[in-house]
């Protein structure tokens, strides 16, 4: 509890220096940009490097980032033997060549068994305080232990099966020792090794980030437009929250704009699951009861159809969006806010119509895809076995 309650306090100090970050900074992280540096390693530490300013990710105390740990994470990330029938990995809902996502509207497992929602990014998932759209994990420790034993993702019958499957596996046993110099494997070696690899996936050097640091040819004018929309009429900003200390364009909040009220009693949705008592990895799971969102978790009813606030980095690459995946393109997703989202009794006070002119959407378009790194061609190389 300390440390997340010190992340908290950490993140909001940290948020309001951003605000007022002096220029020199700002010439700084141009420089790093064009070192083009992501992370470097100190003996066996693996250290992550960021542009000067930025909050730099809380790394649990039992879990320290080493070399060791992150080529083994890799290794079990794009390994299909952590599924029950050897058909997906980690890597297959977030496919390097798909923005570390899948392009499908539904996450879909073994067998074509199809989940309830769309494969987020784990692109920058190091600095989001909470996982999954519904943020029912605080840790990426936690998120990586659920798709393993969900029946509709990876299907193991247990954490326990999949510790006796990667235990009777030569090479696994010996990573796995010289790695934590343990004899026995434990789900947490396996979960805190795919985290610390995922913490690694950090992109920046967008042309966004050029732009905001001072080069003002990096964006278009049509971009350029954009962000001020984004801040401006458009209201964006509200939810995607953007400073120079936490650069990641979300709240980490949840809001209901309304998606997921589509064609469903949402109060005799809540009281079934109110009333049943299940835990909330089970009810994101269940076709209905998952589109009930944060309230999964909370079981409160203002949180009944909220969803956690998307990153906006390398949004572009990501389609289709919104947690069902309903929008296809970033145009509709523009189209749908405008329009006010989808009126119902838990809609966030903050979603209303916008009046945006065509130009005006096609500004915001051209603004999110200058928020693709240019470094990430080089990052799914490196990552793509």
């Amino acid at each position: 509890m300390t440390q997340i309650f010190s992340k908290y306090i950490g993140n909001a100090l940290l948020k309001i220096s951003g605000i007022i970050m002096p220029c020199c900074i700002a010439f700084c992280f141009v420089h790093f940009l064009q070192l083009n540096a992501f992370s470097q390693t100190e003996g066996n530490a693996y250290v992550l490097s960021l542009p000067p300013g930025v909050l730099e990710p809380i790394i649990p105390e039992d879990n320290p980032l080493t070399q060791g740990k992150v080529d083994l994470g890799k290794k079990l990330f794009f390994d299909k033997r952590l599924s029950v029938d050897d058909t997906v990995s980690c890597a297959t809902c977030h496919n390097p060549e798909k923005g570390f996502a899948d392009g499908k509207v539904i996450a879909v497992g073994i067998q074509d068994r199809k989940g309830t929602r769309n494969s987020p990014t784990v692109l920058n998932a190091a600095f989001f305080d909470m996982q999954f759209w519904d943020g029912r994990a605080i840790t990426l420790e936690e998120q990586a232990k659920q798709p393993i034993i969900n029946p509709k993702e990876m299907g193991m019958p247990s954490h326990n099966a999949l510790v006796e499957k990667i235990s009777n596996i030569p090479d696994y046993k010996a990573s796995f020792k010289a790695v934590f110099g343990a004899d026995q494997i434990t789900i947490d070696h396996i979960a805190g090794a795919i985290a610390s690899f995922e913490r690694t996936l950090i992109t920046f050097n967008a042309p966004f980030d050029r732009f905001i640091a001072g080069e003002k040819g990096a964006m278009s004018e049509s971009a350029q437009r954009g962000w001020q929309l984004f801040q401006g009429k458009a209201r964006c900003i509200t939810c995607h929250e953007f400073n120079r200390s936490y650069p990641f364009f979300t709240d980490n909040k949840f809001h209901n704009i309304g998606v997921a009220m589509k064609g469903k009693d949402f109060e005799s949705l809540a009281r079934k699951a109110a009333s049943r008592g299940a835990n909330s990895s089970v009810l994101a799971q269940e076709e209905g009861s998952a589109e009930l969102g944060r309230y999964v978790v909370t079981k409160e009813p203002k949180d009944i159809g909220a969803f956690k606030t998307s990153g906006l980095r390398n949004i572009a690459l990501t389609a289709p969006f919104l947690h069902d995946g309903s929008e296809p393109t970033l145009e509709s997703v523009v189209e749908f806010y405008n329009k006010g989202g989808i009126p119902n009794p838990n809609l966030d006070g903050g979603i209303r119509p916008l009046g945006l002119s065509e130009e005006e959407k096609n500004d915001l378009v051209a603004f999110m895809k200058s928020l693709t790194s240019d470094d990430l061609p080089r990052l799914v190389s490196d990552h793509n076995p």
